[in-house]
């Protein structure tokens, strides 16, 4: 029987998509469960608190939603919840949202919490929906009438309807009670076993290895929840203020009230100097200079400006995205509001609480990405493959004990201790050394994680995405080179003029005035701030600023006749200042910024105006009259790019307008048909230690990706100089163009942008001709230089499994290729080197891809822009201390890539760690339940102190020290494991063992026939009875135990020498010496202390040291030379050979993709001629939906390039560039 209906909905809400599903609550069943708790002494409960499908399935049934008690959340990672439903009840009503933002008042409402948000039944969608989301997508009318409206505001009862739905305006990081702390941490299943494990010890008498392990978990759980705690707080600190705010109630009367007071709806008074954000709030009037620096970790000053409607816009929905100009975030701190003088500045609270972009945050750091790594699945498979044999053991012991005739009380202790024996109880504190010994080191380096667990998973990175500007160059631009474009008479074309290290008014005066005035500087306190880009410009050319009139407060500069006045200095006598009219701020999407100026000495009327843009040359050519744009225009933006240049184009109109139009104009209507001023030639620098950094990773087979917001030029040739682009490969640059081919679909174009067999020049290496044309377009044939057919890759690449060519790529083509071409998506991740233009939900969706394709990825960036990737990826890297990066597992104090490596090597070091400690941990459970069994079989047991002699002397303090060995500097080109099941892990595992039986084997016979051994005699009601057995064994197995610490403390390529790891090599030498006196010269007091059997003095204690010996010479070449050197080789040579000949059979999705990618990007025609009837891959939905966000930005904007001039046809031909 199916599920009923409505019983699944998938809820969306900003980045967030949660599964839900109704379940009705079964009260026999929930009887039936209270019952079994009970009886089972909370057993019951604690299996249904680790499997929450069995919680479901013994009190509740499947239901829809509408009639749910319980709704199972299951998030985007695949983590389940149960969260209850509840019915709120206020008879003064509460406020429910309608789906066009305004309010309904009822009396009841069905909620359920989740992750600090509530969620409310809304019946008119039948869905549960977060209040806030509703409620800031209020019609655009209606904000416009608030605005408007003097006598605005909520009324006393209206605020508590609003209060009771959408509860205080706090994002309030509660610190949770202690006990709860430590209650949770220690109801995790390896705590649990470990209580079981003492128990039975107790139980057995075994006092003192019971009491250490105690003290052992008992720290751990405290350091465990300090860390909690501590982050707690900081986060708490951090997030958790309350301030007084100035809001309009009650008809237009203006109140103090607590930030915590305020809801949805509220009209609030922004201060006129300074304050933090405490919601996400609409701009009603005036305009708002802010800080959004807690948010992006960019420091540049962002002007908001007030929301304005058209007539035809009324009935239109306010969107947080689109709208995002006017949206004042909650945590962005307000530096400076404008209005007329005695008028407030108004705003409308949309969002409050956790529902805000502060709140999401906040939320993201508490609830993180839950770390999928293979070795910890493959650790919880081979613990439970452990407890297999364990089961085994407890049988084989029970048989054993009852042949034997032992007591029942006896019975059960033993056959309980071999399970404590087989899985080792000290195992979660043993697998944690390597970790914290890394982070410790990490710290010595100026690189603070805050999720130390992420450290393992670091070391299995192959792909690192790097940020550009900030990242791999320098923060700061300089100013290179000016070039004006000097006007000719009618029929001429248009010439740069030559380059000039100085703006020149005599060469450049056009070109200075223009720099001077399209910018978005502004004055606060006296101090001119903005953009670094326009400061360095606009001290260039030397020029002042005034806002206002000369007795005008700052703060009452708004919409003045006079609002900005730019002048010239003394020495540019030649024309004189301007006025800013209107500013267009600048817009990623539209890659532009633009200004209405006036000259008023120039102006034959006050109509005349002009209207400066600035922006990426692609962008303003497409803006240009096409006779204003130079011929080598192409050619000349190439080159600079090439060299890693950073270009701003400017251009000009002359535009008529009254000063009433000028403030009202779309710019859409004025910036078009420009005339082409010149270009800005700036210089980014790349880091110093960027280029080393690549080739680090590079010779480590660990890609690098950049994904960068600038030009795509810009982008290859800092990728170039860096050593992303590799010189010895060739690279194709994918672009789409706006016509359509047959099948609806975008039509794609690549080219060749390097071919390092031309020397590394492709022509003018611009990759479009002089006139403007793209050169060639993928279709059905690839074309040389001679006009033959380029042979077809059709078969795998022979050699390393790599990519043979490289491509980038720019965000809106990425974005086609995710709606219109996800097949590709696979392919194109594998090989492309460079992501231009990408927004910070590209960069997002670029990761999820890269993961989806069994990439471990790393993140790197600098805080501006990719919060969103560093939280996304595997392991996130901020070089920036604001406060957004605290979403990032790690942070460099040092603001620069060389913290990459020394994650990685860290984190391989830790993985490698984690794999030695686990194996030697395994073979040392094994090694003493093979001891045990032995001497069960007589029967007795090792003693209390023996195994306290061997499980703390012997093994702990050994496993204690595993993780000091550090990490070598130099990467290696070979990848650490990542597979705990993989066939060498086991082969070692199993090898020792049997090398370790074998040995077992021979001490016990060769003991029991030894002359001096009379034979075992079992005192009265005791098995423990000490035997020479039992010695014999006890005195070679030490030197296994020893032997195998030696063997799993693996150093190159990953981690340095086990000379290194000094208190290790202490540790090693100090129980090698205690256990050679012990069994060559024992003395009295120790065999007395331990129940030893004395040993004949001469060849007997000698033999058992060559029985040691030889375990350990067999033990070390099965390691060191079978394993390693001869298996794993042999090993990796055959998979790679056999992936070749059928790339089916490689170990990794991208593998398999990089066999298929051929010699040349071919696949790209095959996705053209021949589109697949529908996607490929269900992830290709999912990014669809990701970038659905930001794809809409795009279709309003030309093509850079706009004709395709000199292609016979497009659509079928490639032209290699000679």
């Amino acid at each position: 029987m199916g599920p009923p209906p409505g019983h699944h909905a998938l809820l969306t809400s900003g980045d967030e998509s949660l599964n839900l599903y109704g379940y009705r609550k079964i009260r026999i069943r929930t009887y039936l469960f209270y019952v079994l708790s009970v009886l089972t002494l909370g057993v019951f409960r604690l299996l249904c608190h680790w499997k929450v499908d069995w919680l479901l399935h013994f009190r509740a049934r499947k239901s829809s939603l509408e009639d749910a008690d319980y709704i199972l959340v299951i998030d985007e990672h695949q983590t389940e919840s149960i969260r209850e439903v509840r019915t709120l009840r206020n008879e003064k009503g509460m406020a429910m949202p309608r789906a066009d933002g305004s309010m309904e008042t009822v009396r009841a409402m069905r909620t359920f919490s989740f992750r600090k948000c509530v969620y409310v039944w809304v019946a008119e969608r039948q869905a549960f929906t977060l209040p806030s989301d509703l409620a800031s997508k209020m019609s655009l009318g209606l904000l416009h009438d608030i605005a408007d409206d003097n006598e605005c505001g909520l009324s006393g009862d209206e605020v508590d309807r609003r209060k009771a739905t959408f509860g205080p305006n706090l994002i309030d990081v509660k610190l949770r009670p202690l006990w709860l702390l430590l209650f949770r941490e220690a109801i995790s299943p390896f705590y649990i076993f470990q209580a079981f494990s003492v128990t039975v010890w107790f139980l057995d008498e075994y006092y003192y290895y019971a009491a250490v392990i105690v003290i052992i978990s008992v720290t751990s759980i405290m350091v465990d929840v300090w860390q909690i705690r501590s982050q707690e707080k900081k986060l708490r600190a951090m997030v958790h203020s309350t301030e007084m705010v100035a809001v309009i109630r009650n008809g237009g009367e203006v109140v103090q009230v607590s930030s915590d007071e305020l809801v949805p709806g509220d009209v609030m008074v922004i201060p006129r100097h300074g304050c933090v954000l405490p919601c996400d709030a609409a701009l009603l009037n005036g305009t708002v200079i802010v800080s959004e620096a807690m948010l992006t970790g960019e420091s540049v000053p962002v002007t908001k400006v007030a929301v304005s409607v058209h007539d035809s816009e009324r009935n239109l929905h306010f969107d947080l995205e689109t709208h995002a100009k006017h949206v004042l975030f909650c945590g962005t701190n307000v530096l400076q509001t404008r209005y007329y003088a005695g008028h407030h500045v108004k705003a409308v609270v949309l969002r409050t609480a956790f529902s805000t972009l502060k709140g999401q945050l906040v939320r993201s750091i508490m609830y993180p990405k839950p770390i999928d790594f293979r070795f910890t699945r493959d650790l919880f498979k081979f613990v439970g493959f452990l407890a297999c044999l364990a089961a085994v053991g407890f049988v084989f012991t029970i048989v054993v004990m009852m042949y034997r005739q032992a007591p029942a009380h006896t019975i059960i202790i033993r056959a309980l201790d071999i399970i404590t024996i087989v899985v080792p109880p000290a195992l979660p504190a043993a697998m944690s050394v390597g970790i914290i010994a890394a982070n410790l080191r990490l710290r010595r380096k100026n690189i603070f994680c805050i999720s130390p667990s992420v450290i393992n998973t670091c070391g299995a990175t192959n792909v690192v995405c790097f940020d550009k500007t900030g990242t791999l160059t320098e923060d700061g631009l300089d100013f290179h080179r000016a070039r004006a474009v000097n006007r000719r008479s009618e029929g001429k074309v248009p010439l740069f003029s030559a380059e000039a290290g100085t703006l020149d008014v005599a060469l450049h005066k056009e070109l200075i005035r223009a720099i001077a005035c399209c910018h978005s500087l502004t004055r606060i306190d006296g101090v001119l701030t903005g953009d670094p880009l326009d400061l360095i410009l606009f001290e260039q050319t030397r020029w002042s600023l005034t806002e206002g009139g000369d007795e005008m407060a700052e703060d009452e500069n708004y919409d003045t006749i006079q609002p900005m006045l730019l002048r010239p200095p003394q020495s540019h006598p030649t024309y004189g200042g301007c006025t800013v009219i209107r500013q267009f701020p600048f817009s990623s999407s539209l890659q532009r910024m633009s200004v209405i100026v006036q000259a008023p000495q120039e102006a034959d009327s006050t109509h005349d105006m002009t209207l400066y843009v600035k922006g990426s040359p692609e962008m303003i050519r497409s803006l240009c009259h096409p006779e204003s744009i130079p011929m080598d225009f192409d050619d000349v933006i190439a080159g600079y790019a090439r060299h890693g240049f950073r270009i701003i184009a400017v251009a000009r109109t002359d535009v008529e307008m009254t000063y009433a139009k000028a403030h009202k104009v779309p710019r859409e209507e004025v910036e078009h048909d420009l005339e082409l001023v010149g270009v800005i030639v700036l210089e980014n620098r790349i880091k110093p230690q960027t280029t080393g950094v690549i080739q680090q990773l590079t010779k480590a087979d660990i890609r690098s990706i950049m994904v960068t917001g600038d030009n795509l030029l810009t982008a290859a040739s800092v990728a170039r100089e860096s050593g992303i682009l590799h010189p010895a490969k060739k690279v194709y640059a994918l672009e789409h163009t706006h016509d359509k081919d047959e099948h609806g679909r975008t039509k794609l174009t690549l080219r060749l942008e390097f071919d390092p067999s031309d020397g590394g020049e492709n022509g003018s290496g611009s990759g479009v001709n002089g006139n403007g044309s793209i050169a060639g377009n993928m279709g059905i044939r690839l074309l040389g230089k001679n006009g033959k057919d380029l042979e077809r890759a059709s078969s795998p690449v022979i050699g390393a499994i790599a990519a043979r060519y490289q491509m980038v790529i720019t965000g809106p083509t990425f974005a086609v290729l995710t709606h219109e071409y996800p097949e590709l998506l696979d392919l194109l991740v594998c090989s492309c080197a460079v992501f231009a233009r990408m927004s910070p939900d590209q960069k997002q969706a670029l990761i999820h891809h890269l993961q989806a394709i069994d990439y471990t990825v790393a993140m790197c960036g600098d805080g501006a822009n990719d919060c969103a990737a560093l939280k996304a990826a595997h392991a996130g890297i901020s070089l920036s201390e604001a406060e957004a990066s605290i979403a990032a597992p790690f942070t460099s104090k040092t603001a620069d890539i060389s913290c990459v490596p020394a994650v990685i090597a860290e984190g391989r070091a830790a993985l490698v760690t984690s794999f030695g400690v686990f194996q030697y941990m395994a073979c040392y459970s094994m090694t003493q339940f093979m001891t045990v069994l032995f001497l069960y079989t007589m029967p007795t047991n090792l003693l209390d102190l023996q195994f306290l002699y061997i499980d703390f002397f012997l093994i702990t303090l050994v496993a204690l020290f595993f993780g000091n060995t550090p990490a070598c500097k130099k990467l290696s080109m070979q990848a650490p494991p990542t597979r705990l099941l993989s066939l060498p892990t086991i082969i070692s595992v199993v090898g020792q063992l049997v090398i370790i039986f074998t040995i077992q084997t021979s001490v016990f016979f060769w003991s029991r026939a030894q002359e001096w051994n009379p034979g075992f005699h079992q005192e009265p009601d005791n098995d423990q009875t000490p035997s020479f057995e039992g010695t014999s064994l006890l005195l070679v197995t030490g030197f296994q135990y020893i032997t195998l610490a030696v063997v799993y403390s693996k150093g190159a390529p990953f981690r340095k020498g086990l000379v290194s790891n000094k208190p290790l090599c202490f540790v090693l030498l100090l129980t090698s010496i205690v256990h050679l006196l012990l069994c060559i010269f024992p003395m009295d007091w120790s065999n007395s202390v331990l129940s030893l059997k004395p040993i004949p003095s001469g060849a007997p204690r000698f033999y058992l040291i060559g029985f040691a010996i030889v375990s350990g010479i067999g033990c070390l070449i099965f390691e060191k030379l079978i394993v390693t050197k001869v298996y794993e080789h042999v090993r990796r040579s055959r998979r790679a050979a056999r992936a070749r000949r059928d790339p089916s059979l490689a170990a990794t999705s991208f593998e398999r993709l990089l066999l298929q990618s051929g010699e040349s990007p071919t696949w790209v025609h095959t996705a053209v001629v021949d589109p697949p009837s529908s996607p490929t891959r269900e992830f290709a939905a999912a990014a669809a939906e990701l970038t659905t966000t930001i794809d809409h930005p795009y279709e309003t904007v030309d093509h850079p390039v706009r004709s395709h001039e000199g292609i016979a046809n497009p659509q079928t031909v490639v032209e290699e560039r000679a």
